[in-house]
């Protein structure tokens, strides 16, 4: 199961940590300037996933290098075209005379239009190495689970990010009548390699795989989304519905009143009653709207997500 946390405040950049059931590592997506964000889970953060560098969505970038310098472990930065050189440019603004070679390697992996450059940065020089490009929308993948993007409009490019763990093969032993054993790994195999005809053996007897299916079902892993800055219009509503359709969790950028829809319009942001909306159309099962302008007051957000609620409670009986 995937367990995101917000941490950041309403009044605070955003910042929200992944994390998942059974799973070593955390994962940072966006780089606000957060305070619930401890140097533990920075230092335990294997990737960090930027949608777009404006300010707030990147501005604590300059933690994860503190915290993470010393480490020596290689650690992924995937974000959209041109966020090589950004955090080529942060690190160069600091003086690295008492950092060694291999304290740490940053991959940074840019996004834009099903090809991702990868590049890596590692001290002391810090300059760019290119590496071999990947292709298609898939920037990160785990044994437990896969993360892919799709670019929306902010007036610059914005990556949405979807994470999704990978489908697991659960085993009925108590319904086959036998032991547990080597067979059971088998089964699975088996089944996830489409070879029904294996055999499986089991104590001192030989069967054929398909006839113990039966045994078997599928558990379908958990998703979450991350929808940050983007306008409420009906190219970027097409490709959330696209890629987000079903998910079961996304956080998605609220960012303005209903009342200040002009306001949206002008800055490429999305508001209250459009992100529900699309959150609805998508059938997400438990959309969280987030990111929300500062220069609204506690009751202001609290209007913003009872408007989100009624937009997404209207569209969903649709």
């Amino acid at each position: 199961m995937i367990r995101p946390e917000l941490k950041s405040k309403p009044s605070e950049d955003i910042s929200i940590l992944v994390k998942l059931d059974n799973h070593a590592w955390n994962y940072l997506c966006e780089c606000g300037d957060a305070s619930a964000l401890t140097v533990k889970e920075i230092q335990n953060s294997k990737a960090v996933f930027i949608s777009h560098t404006h300010i707030d969505h990147f501005v604590n970038f300059d933690a994860v290098i503190r915290h993470q310098i010393g480490m020596e472990r290689r650690v992924v930065i995937c974000g959209p075209k041109g966020i090589a050189d950004q955090v080529q440019s942060k690190i160069k603004s600091y003086t690295w005379n008492l950092i060694e070679k291999g304290s740490i390697i940053f991959e940074l992996r840019e996004y834009e239009h099903e090809e991702i450059k990868v590049y890596e940065i590692e001290p002391p020089n810090w300059e760019l190495k290119k590496l071999p490009s990947l292709t298609g929308n898939r920037l990160y993948e785990d044994k437990d689970f896969v993360v892919t993007a799709t670019l929306l409009d902010h007036k610059i490019p914005v990556l949405a990010y979807l994470f999704k763990e990978h489908d697991t093969v659960k085993i009925d032993i108590g319904k086959s009548g036998f032991q547990g054993g080597k067979w059971v790994k088998d089964l699975k195999v088996a089944f996830e390699n489409e070879s029904p005809d294996a055999p499986i053996q089991i104590q001192d007897k030989t069967y054929v795989a398909k006839d113990l299916y039966h045994l078997l079902s599928i558990k379908k892993g958990d998703s979450l989304g991350i929808i940050m800055d983007h306008a409420a219009h009906t190219e970027n509503h097409t490709k959330i519905k696209k890629h987000f359709t079903g998910c079961n969790t996304v956080f998605v950028e609220s960012f303005y009143l209903n009342e200040d829809r002009e306001q949206a319009e002008t800055n490429f942001h999305s508001y209250a009653k459009q992100s529900g909306k699309i959150m609805a159309e998508a059938k997400v099962k438990n959309p969280i709207p987030v990111h929300f302008s500062r220069k609204y007051k506690e009751e202001d957000i609290n209007t913003i997500l009872h408007q989100f609620t009624t937009a997404y409670n209207e569209h969903l009986e649709e």
